[in-house]
């Protein structure tokens, strides 16, 4: 209240503090519709972004990548404890009955074309790609027994030895319609080495049916 009387008393005084008071609203003003000019400058920015086919990761795909990278390296993490506190040995690729397959395959392969390569228990996701992650997912940790690989490195064709016992169940059958469908797809060729059935000569007659002369 004395301050009030004082500057009643001053007029001069109350001219300064009514000029200065209007002067920090005006600036405040201001401040605050920079502000806003700012947010609706990045708001059409990133609508014009966004129809330009330009528009960058959004906060809620940036936090989600993080959260992504996060879970992966606990993963890890628990993996690598497993992993120190197991033991491992070493084992065979191939059973017998495979590895016979695999060197009648490799030296008619060899024999026929050399700059083609035989390849054993190979993982259909390294060398087939989806843009549907479902689908990859679905065939990434699937193998065909026998892949062959021309001299750039891409897979032709996968073959299957079918040993004693191999279709026991509905769910080997189900597994290789998988394979089958996917290989098909790919444009890959697909083709069955039966045990009992397929004698030397008629799988050099495969390769020779398969692998172009080098």
């Amino acid at each position: 209240m004395e301050t009030i009387n004082f500057l009643l008393d001053r007029p001069v005084a109350l001219l300064i503090v009514l000029f200065l008071g209007a002067m920090i609203g005006i600036g405040l003003e201001r401040v605050i519709a920079k502000s806003d000019a700012e947010k609706r400058k990045a708001y059409w920015r990133g609508r014009n972004a966004g129809k330009s086919g330009k528009k960058g990761p959004t906060l809620r795909v940036v936090e989600k990548a993080e959260r992504e990278q996060a879970i992966g390296a606990d993963l890890a993490a628990e993996q690598l404890k497993l992993v120190s506190r197991s033991s491992f040995t070493s084992r065979s690729l191939l059973n017998k009955s495979e590895a016979k397959v695999f060197e009648a395959l490799d030296s008619a392969v060899i024999a026929r074309n050399s700059r083609w390569q035989v390849m054993a228990q190979v993982s259909l996701g390294e060398f087939l790609a989806s843009p549907d992650k479902d689908a990859f997912l679905a065939v990434n940790s699937k193998r065909v027994d026998f892949a062959l690989m021309d001299e750039n490195c891409q897979v032709l064709h996968a073959l299957e030895y079918q040993g004693s016992g191999h279709h026991t169940g509905t769910s080997a059958a189900a597994r290789d319609a998988v394979k089958k469908e996917a290989l098909r797809k790919a444009g890959i060729g697909y083709h069955e080495i039966v045990a009992g059935h397929t004698t030397p000569s008629e799988l050099r007659a495969l390769v020779e049916k398969l692998v172009p002369a080098g």
